[in-house]
């Protein structure tokens, strides 16, 4: 090949100087680039979780806030009372609407660490102001006592939870312990947690979206002043509660 002279061109050679710098360049646009798909890459499952510890004694009462939006997505609640001849306790976790709580025939199913919470399992939501049943224990001088429910005498079990956030679903789990004497019931919460993903799919005890379990609590049910949570009253209008179950003070 010729230039426009007439003379025959001969190929340029690059000094090793400025090869080396082209190549350099060429390997960091081309790293560039791949930190900008890894940007563009869809988010992965987030969990988050809450420490705590709370006891829940006889009409005691606790709202249970997922995401602490201000909103209770759940009431976990003893009720109880006691005549000269009988006695009843029951510990249950009631829903606010389109919220649910893993189980099934008005029973919350008791799950062991590791269970898978989300779609394929069965939810049950009630209408009654009472929720769903986790223990209840009733005792006549007459009958003696009976039970029903899957939470009698547990420690570290797992309530499934399903609860709306802007409208879309979301899974997690509440991790309680139970002790019954007699017709009396105390439960310890210690834990709670939530999928970020909308549908995504937690497992009981899982604190991260490595899809990690948190080792097990070792605490021993025992009374506790941080039992008695605040409900906030801008979030209770959210519940389909009867007016029985909040007192006075704390009605809208």
């Amino acid at each position: 090949m010729k230039d426009s002279f007439g003379r025959p061109r001969t190929p340029s050679t690059l000094s090793p100087a400025l090869s080396h710098r082209l190549n350099l360049y060429a390997l960091t646009a081309s790293a560039a680039g791949v930190s900008l798909l890894a940007l563009v890459q869809p988010s992965e499952a987030r969990v988050v979780y809450t420490d705590t510890h709370n006891v829940i004694r006889t009409n005691g009462i606790y709202g249970l806030d997922l995401n602490h939006d201000g909103i209770i997505d759940f009431l976990i609640q003893e009720r109880g009372f006691l005549f000269s001849s009988s006695g009843y306790n029951g510990l249950r976790a009631k829903e606010a609407f389109g919220n649910a709580v893993e189980g099934s025939n008005g029973l919350a199913a008791a799950l062991s660490q590791g269970a898978r919470i989300g779609s394929g399992q069965q939810f049950i939501s009630s209408t009654n102001s009472f929720g769903e049943a986790l223990f209840n224990v009733a005792c006549s001088v007459d009958s003696g006592c009976s039970t029903v429910g899957k939470w009698g005498n547990v420690r570290n079990r797992y309530l499934g939870l399903r609860f709306r956030i802007d409208g879309k679903t979301h899974y997690g789990w509440a991790r309680l312990s139970v002790e019954v004497q007699g017709h009396k019931i105390t439960a310890v919460l210690t834990g709670y947690a939530y999928e970020t993903i909308p549908g995504r799919a937690i497992y009981a005890g899982q604190t991260n979206g490595a899809d990690s379990l948190q080792s097990e609590p070792s605490e021993s049910v025992a009374p506790d002043s941080t039992s008695r949570q605040t409900l906030q009253p801008t979030s209770l209008g959210r519940l389909a509660l009867g007016a029985g179950a909040v007192p006075p003070s704390r009605r809208q």
